[in-house]
């Protein structure tokens, strides 16, 4: 497998040497500023959505509040800053992956991101891309993906950002963005501190959460340099310091802690022409954790996995019509864990995009990829997606596509059960998508069905233990509604509303019965007005009812509401000063059974750029 990458990798190089002497230095400003092009140059056939930087503000101290009441994606979360992990269009957390400038960063332990592990507020823009890309973005983009990106900006800039928030249940943020640009030069900083002693009390009773105190901090470093007319490198480094106690439930108080630390860094070269660009990246993922059963106790258990990346790609302008990327990318995986000993996996893979513009009205994207493993077999992948524009306002998307995800570590080596035994779990699905805009208003319509075989699940095997099987044959199809409107009133005043809609239908095909915790019906709503100086804004969330283990739990209305003060200032200097009122109504919901999530809170803000 390595001899048959390297021929490979070994052509792709000399052909872009081909390509490279006939180009001429004119630069493409995207792939200079933008660290990952693919979700907005090959995905006409899909439905993405960008967060904008007023929205971040609004719920930016965890990546889960900010999706939960901006999106369609549900999430499964213990309790404030405890672990969260999405459901996208009714799939397992798994199944949702997380892309950071470009690669995937999902766990190798468990397949997971902890979204309540990453702040919003470290990156240019987040990103949701729905449905299948495991050919673009690798094992588990099942669901759809969560794009976390840091553009660079090389104009000369020096720009610095202070963000200072305190609350109820002495919950305490700060954060600190700097970012300066020369014309050569680019970089931008960011620092970043969560914590609270996250003890509110439980509604309807005399107890409170307990052991639920967090602290984190996340630091990112990111820096571009423009080494000649036609290349350019660039530096992405992140880091998150984790450590919190796990609250209990209402029949089990909690005692145990948990401390993860992650730690993520990217070089990418490129080479920037007319007609072609090239690029190499090398990465180097560290993820580790450390779990105390007694947080009072020095006994732990622990895991952690490195992982070494190295990817060349080659995006080629074949003609007016056609374009061409491609790509070659080497992964080597080394695990330890007082719980899977010390396993290793190598794993490569080669991908092809071809983007076909047939006029100006259809645009279409076909794609493949093989997967190379040292462990086990891996299904070719493919995906077929395309728009057709009736007119400006009105377009058709569709797409359809073969996706994957490979077994994690965990499901493998896991003692006691973990299972040698399994394959990777195999993935059908079409998405057909209404897109509808004009002026400031904008509306998408998505229907889907997601045909999902020899689905991982942990279950109890004959010796009573938990092992993970090749068991479940689901079937998912739902819609999905999006709809958004800016209405300038004047000069000084705006409206903004925007709403998301969801219905999901997520069945084991034996049973016909809805897995668990899917609700069939979710819905948030936003409206946000300023006038002059002034914003307030409003949010509300549905979520319906979920099956659980033995029951169901009911749904739930939860809403927000806040308000924000900015004076005018003279010169650079500009802030503002906010509060955000939480579960505005009081109401008692639990998200996980038998874990009820935060009363009514208020948390206060002050914004500083200068």
């Amino acid at each position: 497998m390595k001899k048959q990458v390297f021929i490979l990798l070994l052509f792709a190089l000399s052909y872009s040497g081909q390509l490279s002497a006939q180009e001429t230095p004119i630069w493409e400003l995207e792939e200079v500023v933008v660290s990952d092009t693919r979700i907005r140059r090959y995905a006409e056939g899909h439905k993405v959505t960008e967060l904008k930087d007023s929205t971040i503000q609004r719920n930016g101290t965890f990546l889960t509040s900010l999706l939960a009441f901006n999106s369609n994606i549900y999430f499964k979360e213990n309790g404030l800053g405890m672990v969260s992990s999405p459901a996208f269009r009714g799939t397992n957390a798994s199944h949702t992956a997380v892309i950071w400038n470009g690669i995937n960063i999902n766990s190798q332990m468990n397949g997971q991101v902890d979204f309540n592990t990453i702040n919003p507020f470290n990156y240019s823009s987040v990103g949701i891309r729905s449905g299948g890309g495991s050919v673009q973005f690798g094992t588990g983009a099942i669901g759809g993906s969560v794009h976390l990106n840091n553009d660079l900006r090389f104009e000369k800039h020096f720009d610095q950002q202070v963000f200072m928030g305190y609350g109820s249940f002495d919950t305490r943020n700060a954060n600190y963005n700097q970012s300066f640009g020369t014309g050569k030069w680019s970089t931008n900083f960011g620092v970043n501190y969560a914590g609270s002693n996250n003890n509110y009390r439980y509604l309807e009773s005399d107890d409170r959460n307990r052991n639920g105190e967090f602290e984190n901090i996340n630091l990112n470093f990111n820096s571009g340099y423009i080494l000649s007319d036609k290349q350019v490198l660039r530096l992405y480094h992140q880091s998150f310091l984790g450590d919190r106690n796990l609250s209990g439930t209402l029949v089990a108080p909690g005692r145990s802690r948990y401390k993860d630390n992650h730690y993520r860094t990217q070089v990418e070269w490129g080479r920037l022409g007319e007609k072609a660009t090239s690029k190499v990246k090398l990465a180097h993922l560290h993820e580790e954790f450390k779990f105390f059963e007694n947080r009072d106790s020095d006994i732990f258990s622990d895991g952690r996995v490195t992982t070494l990346l190295a990817r060349y790609s080659l995006d080629v302008e074949l003609s007016k019509v056609f374009r061409l990327n491609s790509f070659l990318e080497y992964n080597h995986f080394k695990g330890k864990g007082s719980s899977f000993d010390n396993p290793e996996r190598n794993d490569a893979s080669v991908t092809a995009v071809l983007k076909h513009a047939v006029s100006k009205k259809m645009t279409y994207n076909l794609s493949l990829r093989q997967d190379f493993s040292s462990d086990f077999s891996n299904p070719m992948v493919f995906s077929l997606d395309g728009i057709y524009k009736f007119s400006d306002r009105y377009g058709l998307q569709i797409n359809a596509s073969r996706n994957f995800r490979m077994p994690t570590f965990n499901d493998l080596y896991w003692q006691p059960g973990g299972n040698l035994d399994l394959v990777p779990e195999r993935s059908y699905q079409i998405d057909l998508g209404h897109r509808l805009q004009f002026g400031g208003f904008s509306f998408n319509l998505n229907s889907y069905y997601i045909r999902t075989e020899d689905m991982i699940r942990w279950l109890p095997n004959t010796q009573g233990l938990w092992s993970p099987t090749n068991v479940d044959q689901v079937q998912i199809y739902g819609l999905e509604g999006e709809l958004g409107v800016t209405y300038p009133i004047h000069k000084k005043q705006q409206i903004d509303f925007k709403a998301n809609y969801s219905y999901t239908v997520s069945e084991d095909r034996e049973t016909n019965e809805q897995l668990i915790y899917v609700p069939f019906h979710r819905g948030n709503a936003s409206l946000a007005y300023r006038i002059s100086h002034f914003a307030v804004f409003y949010q509300h969330l549905y979520t319906g009812e979920v099956s659980i283990i033995g029951g169901s739990l009911e749904s739930y209305q939860v809403a927000n509401a806040g308000i924000t003060y900015s004076p005018n200032t003279k010169g650079k200097l500009q802030y503002s000063v906010g509060c955000t009122v939480n579960n505005l109504f009081n109401t008692y919901y639990e998200n996980i059974a038998l874990r009820p999530m935060p009363n009514r809170n208020i948390q206060t803000q002050l914004i500083v750029n200068f």
